[in-house]
């Protein structure tokens, strides 16, 4: 795969990009996207309630900010010592274990009065690149149904509560059901040049977005290539024993048809030793089932994205930019046919 570079005039005119999920795996793609494009968006979800987040929602009364935090932290262009502020957590004391990034945002929250003006406000203090934003201003909590019939509400109980069962999640939902989406997060959707979903958590980072009333339909109705970024693992406490094509059935399951064109996976072999590791605790390396995916009416593109170090399975931010801008471009030729809309032709 040849490394894709931009100038900053190519940087300023880039594709407009928007990242759909949540959790460390949507912040690890904005860190390399943002080096090949200025117009990126993040719509994250709001459906944590556990850590630092859970006790700041619980306590003032506000959306959580971690996921919105960790993408923010992504995207800023700020001096080390503000990056080491943002990331720095509590060690003692009432605030063990809370981030200074969350406590930022939740002073903010309640200066401006809205979370969503304190998540543009901040923005514009870490002068990130792209905007950030929350999919939903609704105080949501996720609940689980699995498929012998138990429900639990609370998205940092699946975990616990899937592993007494043993068994799979047979949907998962927002209560209440089909809160109203942030205008500004589809508009950013219907304006799109390239949609992606994922990586990161199934059940809890990337289909709880997809609950919000109408984004799943605005993003089907786009004429933008939708990507679908696999995991590297399957992810213990919610997606073991899944394979490639179980995560695009639950996704279209919780969405709606053309939800997804394609399916990107990595094609890096694992570390020797990594794959041992992962398995005691219960996950592994993701079976990428290319005749299930084609049945699915979906194409699949594998790419070596996976960093080559490291104790943990994680994405390469500079290898799955360059993948998915080398999609985009060979694939997504934009032809003007009037009235603001674009048809994308192989």
């Amino acid at each position: 795969m040849a490394e894709l570079s931009v100038n900053p005039q190519q940087w300023e005119r880039g594709p407009k990009i928007v990242a759909v999920g949540g959790g460390t795996g949507l912040s690890t793609m904005l860190r390399g996207l943002k080096k090949y494009t200025k117009n990126l968006t993040a719509v994250v979800t709001v459906a944590d309630d556990g850590g630092g987040s859970g006790m700041l929602r619980r306590d003032m009364g506000m959306p959580p900010p971690g996921d919105i935090r960790h993408c923010m932290e992504a995207l800023a262009n700020t001096e080390p010592i503000m990056q080491k502020l943002l990331t720095y957590r509590f060690t003692e004391g009432s605030l063990a274990g809370q981030s200074f990034g969350n406590l930022i945002l939740a002073a903010l929250n309640g200066v401006t009065g809205s979370f969503e003006e304190a998540v543009s406000q901040m923005s514009q203090v870490l002068a990130i690149t792209g905007q950030v934003i929350p999919v939903t201003s609704a105080d949501v909590q996720l609940e689980a149904v699995f498929e012998n019939g138990v429900r639990v509400v609370g998205e940092s109980k699946i975990y616990h509560v899937k592993k007494e069962q043993d068994c799979r999640i047979a949907h998962v939902a927002l209560i209440p059901e089909h809160p109203a989406p942030l205008p500004a997060a589809l508009a950013a959707i219907r304006e799109a040049d390239l949609i992606l979903l994922g990586p990161g958590s199934l059940y809890t980072s990337v289909i709880p977005n997809l609950l919000v009333d109408g984004v799943a339909q605005a993003i089907a109705q786009s004429d933008a290539p939708k990507i679908y970024v696999c995991n590297i693992m399957t992810q213990e406490g919610e997606s073991e024993g899944y394979t490639a094509a179980d995560h695009l059935e639950a996704l279209l399951a919780h969405g709606c048809p053309g939800l997804v064109d394609l399916c990107l996976a990595n094609s890096t072999p694992m570390l020797p030793g990594l794959v041992e590791k992962y398995q005691a605790e219960g996950a592994a390396p993701l079976v990428i089932d290319r005749e299930r995916i084609a049945a699915l009416g979906l194409e699949l593109v594998e790419r070596p994205v996976a960093a080559h170090h490291g104790d943990f399975a994680r994405h390469d931010p500079d290898k799955l930019a360059e993948a998915l801008l080398e999609i985009y471009r060979r694939r997504a030729v934009r032809i003007f046919r009037g009235a603001r809309r674009y048809i994308l032709e192989e």
